[in-house]
């Protein structure tokens, strides 16, 4: 961790000491938020201000979107580090954000170019949605004739017009609707499903208890992420979206399918939907006109929500605090490197990077959409929505309703799924969805009770379709699971294998399932019954499975440790000078200590990946005394339960509590348990429903392709693979081939894409450290179909 060597101890104080004051040799960077806040904003300017800093820039908060640029005065105050401490738990906008009917007009744009130039900002980072994107092009597109008649009225000369000749606009769009073309997810998107799935678990145990039917309206005027997303993590029986109306004689269906599943001794229905929902000749449906419908026509006890503003509210999500974060360095750094010629781009997530795109293609993608809607193309805005949103249409369609007449004849297939290793949250989502889909492929899907020790024993049963309901919400592992191995009693597997007729298996789970795998594999040496196309889905708190950057279950402990820590940095709110050491579980691998770390704003975290020595924890002492003598007096620690044999927990909380005695003092939580329980996030419900998804699918192919006479014959390496999602797609792996990336020892793999990051949350905390863009900043391009190359396709 950016330790000095022997010869040069001079660089040891690139890990100890503050940064230096800010270098006069970069042109000031403004930063704004308009339009509707965001949940996760905070997360942005937080980091604008803060790697501004680190540049060397001087960096200007713009209070009140357009409306503060064009009344300038003390609505533009340059920003200190200080500033933005302790913002990113907040919800909405720190600087405020206005809707600004002065800069659609040449005049209020004049205003506020001279409000820039007399700050010296000419570079533009506007947080907002495509109406402030456009805008801010179109002010970039009019900058140097808005400067050419300020200097032709005198109220700036010829010099200063030419020292500020070009104005850079990088874009970030918060918005939580999630309707931007060109990303995966929106600043605040994350955030408002956390609210809608809160109150979706909390409406279903009162609908049940009543059997009641309950119609919840979400956000989305024009856009129908919201609402598909939620349906799809809750099970919901219906739902309303403006890109794929339902065709005429929808209230019959609806109807009916809300019959049958009340006949099926289901006590709840939940509609939900978008609200600018339309039927297929773009006439509004209100969330009243189905209550009324339902009433009318069933006689059904039914109640209507409509959840309002309270989406935008709240604390922001994990995942949107670091997704803030990461944008908004990577805007700095843009705005670094544009150039005259370089045209205004928005900063994006492709999977798990972050990349740069026109700005103009992008909103010309968005505006795209609404103008198929309104000509009543909707197969195209689907499209135009990007293959995300397809994607998560097309499973919702698979897994909701179960069309009899519809189904394939039955297969001769038969599928066993089972959980392997610690529980995780999302686990019982992927089961779900893989037994939905094999049943309406044809297949007989089985459930293995408690991992390899219950697949040995013989507990297997047929699963069928109406079992799984409700499972999405449940955390841990509806199934059971253990850790045991399936090495020293294969003979007895494949004797079940063989009673059950088992054509294929799914194993859903963590390291352990990884390390299943292999010994299935190699077992294939000696019993033909492990023969059989064999897949993995990655589910474990500590994501620590190789071939996968993701897996099921982390956001949803990400989500517990940032919240917790919220809550500890609350307690210390009456406290002065208090740092809290914190441990978190994940073994070996340094995952949730470093993207909880980025997400809670922790001074350092400790890892196993980064090795650390005595100089670096007495470094670090030093940078909280730092900190203590300016108006932020709280620092935060965070520990990998197994970064260090030595240097403990209790090692750690002792030594800062010395040397940090008369200056601050410690607490030390360890988190335990709680990181794996808890009903799974947003993002691991539908992560967890779409990779299971997608296994199935493979699945399918395979059984297809391997059965010659009668049963189903695979030996190949590709037949044994391991799902996960790699940088931007979901990659399937012949888990032989991961082994040369796996550190067996450590139960980690030898490269994790997230350590690129552990820099970010060192600048973000006030260090000296190197630090280089893993990835080139070039700018790419989008496709007619609202994606660009390798898109990723599981994004919540």
């Amino acid at each position: 961790m950016d330790q000095p060597s022997d010869e040069d101890n001079s660089s040891q104080k690139s890990s100890e000491t503050l940064l230096d004051p800010p270098q006069e040799n970069v042109k000031a960077i403004g930063v704004l938020t308009s339009g509707g806040d965001a949940q996760g904003m905070n997360a942005a300017v937080r980091a604008v201000v803060r790697m501004g800093i680190y540049v060397g820039t001087k960096v200007y908060f713009i209070h009140e979107g357009y409306q503060g640029m064009v009344d300038g005065g003390d609505h533009i105050v340059e920003a200190k580090w200080e500033n933005v401490s302790s913002i990113l738990q907040m919800g909405g906008t720190v600087i405020g954000s206005a809707r600004c009917k002065e800069f659609r007009t040449h005049e209020g744009r004049l205003r506020a170019a001279y409000n820039l130039v007399k700050c010296g900002i000419t570079n533009l980072c506007v947080i907002g949605g495509d109406g402030s994107l456009t805008g801010a092009n179109q002010f970039r597109e009019d900058w140097q004739g808005l400067l050419k008649e300020l200097t032709d009225d005198g109220k700036i000369d010829e010099e200063t017009a030419d020292k500020y000749s070009h104005l850079n606009i990088v874009g970030m769009v918060g918005s939580i609707d999630n309707d931007f073309c060109g990303t995966d997810m929106t600043i605040g998107t994350d955030s408002a499903l956390h609210r809608i799935i809160e109150v979706v678990d909390a409406i279903m145990t009162t609908a049940q208890s009543h059997q009641r039917t309950f119609v919840l309206e979400v956000m989305g005027r024009h856009c129908g992420y919201l609402a598909l997303v939620s349906a799809l993590a809750c099970g919901a029986d219906w739902v309303f979206l403006p890109e794929k109306p339902p065709a005429d004689g929808w209230e019959d269906h609806l109807c009916r399918k809300l019959s049958k599943n009340r006949a099926g001794k289901k006590r709840l229905n939940i509609i939900i939907i978008s609200e600018g929902a339309i039927d297929c000749h773009n006439n509004p449906i209100t969330s009243d006109m189905i209550k009324d419908l339902v009433v009318k026509r069933l006689g059904y006890d039914t109640r209507v929500t409509i959840l309002g503003h309270v989406q935008r509210g709240g604390t922001p999500s994990a995942f949107d605090r670091i997704l803030g974060s990461r944008m908004g360095i990577e805007a700095v750094l843009a705005l670094l490197e544009a150039s005259p010629e370089t045209p205004a781009c928005v900063v994006s997530l492709s999977g798990n990077q972050a990349v740069r795109l026109p700005l103009m293609e992008c909103v010309q993608m968005t505006i795209g959409v609404q103008k198929a809607m309104d000509e009543k193309r909707f197969d195209d805005a689907v499209k135009l929505r990007g293959r995300s949103f397809e994607n998560n249409l097309n499973v919702y369609k698979a897994l909701s309703h179960m069309k009899i007449s519809a189904l394939p004849p039955p297969t001769p297939f038969s599928v066993a799924v089972l959980n392997v290793g610690a529980p995780a949250a999302g686990m019982n989502a992927a089961v779900r969805s893989a037994v939905r889909l094999g049943i309406s492929e044809g297949h007989k899907m089985l459930a293995v009770t408690d991992g390899f020790d219950g697949f040995m024993n013989g507990q297997i049963k047929e699963i069928k379709w109406g079992d799984v309901g409700g499972w999405t919400g449940q955390g841990g592992s509806l199934l059971g699971t253990k850790r045991t191995l399936p090495v020293n009693n294969l003979k007895a597997i494949a004797e079940q294998i063989r009673l059950h007729k088992i054509s294929a298996l799914l194993l859903i789970g963590g390291f352990e399932a990884y390390l299943g795998l292999l010994e299935l594999l190699a077992g294939r040496a000696k019993y033909d019954e492990f023969c059989i196309p064999m897949v993995m889905v990655p589910a474990t708190v500590s994501n620590n499975v190789p071939g996968s950057d993701f897996s099921v279950g982390a956001d949803t402990a990400l989500n517990a440790i940032a919240d917790t820590c919220d809550r500890i940095k609350q307690s210390a709110s009456g406290t002065k000078r208090r740092v809290f050491i914190i441990e978190t579980m994940g073994g070996y691998c340094g995952y949730l200590a470093s993207m909880s770390g980025l997400s809670a704003g922790a001074d350092i975290s400790y890892i196993f990946e980064e090795k650390f020595d005595i100089q670096e924890l007495q470094a670090n002492v030093r940078h909280l005394t730092a900190k203590m003598k300016t108006s932020v007096q709280r620092g935060l620690v965070l520990r990998n339960e197994h970064c260090s044999e030595n240097y403990t927990t209790d090692f750690i909380y002792q030594l800062y509590s010395e040397e940090g005695k008369g200056i601050f003092d410690c607490r030390k939580n360890v988190l335990g348990h709680m990181q794996q329980g808890g009903s799974p996030s947003p993002f691991d419900r539908n992560f967890g429903t779409k990779i299971a998804a997608k296994a199935m699918q493979w699945i399918s192919d395979k059984v297809n392709l391997y059965y010659r006479q009668g049963r189903v014959f695979a030996n190949s390496q590709d037949s044994a693979c391991l799902l996960g999602m790699r940088r931007r797609t979901l990659v399937f792996q012949p888990v032989s081939e991961l082994r040369d990336i796996t550190d067996f020892k450590h139960r980690i793999p030898k490269e994790q894409w997230w350590m690129d990051l552990r820099p970010l949350m060192k600048i973000l905390a006030k260090y000296n450290v190197d630090f280089d863009m893993p990835i080139a900043g070039k700018i790419e391009h989008l496709r007619q179909n609202g994606t660009f190359e390798s898109r990723n396709t599981i994004a919540i």
